[in-house]
């Protein structure tokens, strides 16, 4: 692979817009992966069964995948600023819902309020990475945003636990909602507007706008290569900390170690892709990435019981095959659409994200069975097959986007931004 050597460095501002859209992605992540270190604590003191416990993690992820949708149509005709701080103020609410809650049925409410505003912001952070940075700038935001999921598991989940053991499982959301409304609050002080878009639109119509976004072949390639990237990273996540200690040996306090290097490994690594993302070809790195996730998924899925040091080795190496598909991927699919379609594209491809996400746990749960409580979890090794035909496919979809973009004419961002005014208006 040769190097690209148009690199392009970043001013101030993009510096601290990468900082904040990094701190919103880190309270978003953190607040749907502390639910599953938390899943005993509050099976018990809420009384509820696996499958209640799973209706409550589905159901963020559904109703994120319906407001993506619904959010499509109107997501280009405001400025993405405002639409950030209205989504965010909403997950805000819904997470300090979640912390007030006292009972299955309000949790489960809270769980589908916060999805409806929480699912979006990921989509109007990528438009705003989209419209703010150039292609050949966007692996390296993409290494700093995603760190966000590295950083839940370093930072927040073990934080999260030890607030949750001293104070209840209520305090872990209470600790999210203060870190957001300052992250919030910056958000609005400091991010510039980001209205470019906007005198670009030619459909009045919102839901015109959104069946245009969606009925868009070249959109859809983007769409079934996200779905896929998706089925094969979440359908192993709602099983990950059963499988260790119940197949694996590993203790409820071992757990935390486990995150713990996994999310540095990930915080290492995924600035160094994103730069190697922006250097060169993204396809290449990416289908590097799946070969060597697919490799790790096959020996983790059939581990026998080992030392926790093996276990916490192959998991590092795991999170590198994974990040490198995700960082790669994620430029490439911002790269698809037009800039009048940004805010539908990332919507829409949010929604199915989400969508696909909660079906892939919910056929994981269906694959995966227990015999009893504290029995070993049957037919894990037949999850790995699935994953791993997954990313194949994904592969395939990802193949596309990139002769895609490549075959897109290249000009200079004030040049495109002038044709697609002309066209407007036209």
């Amino acid at each position: 692979m040769k190097p690209d050597k148009t690199a392009v460095t970043f001013t101030a501002y993009q510096k601290l817009l990468i900082a904040l859209l990094a701190l919103l992605q880190f309270t978003v992540v953190l607040d749907f992966m502390v639910l599953s270190p938390l899943g005993d604590i509050l099976m018990k003191s809420l009384d509820m069964t696996p499958s209640r416990f799973g209706m409550v993690v589905s159901s963020y992820a559904f109703s994120a995948g319906a407001s993506g949708l619904l959010a499509a149509g109107f997501a280009d005709k405001f400025d993405r600023k405002k639409l950030l701080l209205f989504f965010y103020t909403g997950f805000i609410i819904g997470t300090l819902c979640c912390g007030l809650a006292n009972s299955y049925w309000m949790l489960l409410g809270a769980r589908i309020f916060t999805g409806l505003f929480g699912g979006v912001i990921g989509a109007i952070s990528l438009a705003v990475v989209t419209d703010v940075f150039e292609i050949n700038q966007r692996g390296r935001v993409m290494g700093v945003v995603q760190m966000g999921f590295a950083a839940s598991q370093v930072l927040g989940i073990p934080v999260g636990l030890y607030f949750a053991n001293k104070w209840g499982w209520h305090a872990p959301f209470i600790m999210i909602v203060f870190l957001a409304i300052v992250i919030g609050l910056t958000v609005f002080l400091r991010m510039q507007p980001v209205t470019t878009h906007i005198g670009l639109q030619k459909d009045t119509n919102p839901f015109l706008h959104l069946w245009h976004a969606i009925a868009n072949r070249k959109y859809q390639t983007g769409f079934l290569a996200t779905a896929f990237l998706s089925i094969g990273g979440f359908m192993m996540m709602p099983f990950g900390s059963a499988y260790l200690i119940n197949n694996i040996g590993i203790s409820q306090a071992q757990l935390p170690t486990v995150f713990l290097c996994s999310g540095l490994a990930s915080i290492i690594i995924m600035p160094m892709i994103g730069k190697l993302s922006d250097r060169y070809d993204k396809f290449k790195l990416f289908a590097a990435g799946s070969a060597l996730a697919v490799v790790m998924i096959l020996i983790y899925t059939q581990l026998p019981r080992v030392p926790l040091w093996e276990v916490v080795v192959l998991n590092m190496i795991m999170f590198i095959g994974i990040m490198g598909r995700i960082i790669p991927s994620t430029a490439l699919t911002t790269a698809i659409p037009e800039m009048i379609d940004r805010g539908a594209f990332m919507s829409v491809n949010s929604s199915l994200q989400q969508m696909a996400g909660g079906i892939a746990a919910l056929c994981a749960g269906l694959i995966v069975t227990q015999p009893h409580k504290h029995g070993p979890l049957q037919h894990y090794d037949v999850l790995g097959y699935v994953v791993c035909i997954a990313i194949v496919l994904c592969l395939y979809m990802v193949y596309r986007v990139s002769v895609m973009i490549k075959n897109k004419p290249t000009a200079p961002p004030a040049v495109q931004q002038a044709e697609s005014l002309n066209e407007a208006l036209s």
